[in-house]
C-alpha cells in the first residue's frame, strides 16, 4: 500500500481481514472520534495516522 493519508474501506478490510462490512464500522466509529475532537471527517475514509495509532497501540475505537 503506498504512503496515502486517508484510507478506504478496502483497505481497512484488507489491513485488519474483516469484511467491508466491519469496515465501515470501524472507520465510522474512529471519524466519529475525530469529530468530537474538532477535525473534519470524509465518510467512507479514515486518516492513515489515527488508525494505525488506535488500532497498533491497543487502545479501543
Amino acid at each position: 500500500m503506498e504512503n496515502k493519508k486517508f484510507l478506504k474501506v478496502s483497505d481497512v478490510a484488507a489491513m485488519m481481514e474483516v469484511s467491508e462490512t466491519m469496515a465501515y464500522k470501524i472507520i465510522r466509529g474512529l471519524n466519529a472520534e475525530l469529530r468530537a475532537k474538532g477535525y473534519l471527517t470524509v465518510a467512507g475514509r479514515v486518516n492513515r495516522v489515527y488508525f494505525e495509532e488506535k488500532i497498533y497501540s491497543g487502545q479501543s475505537a
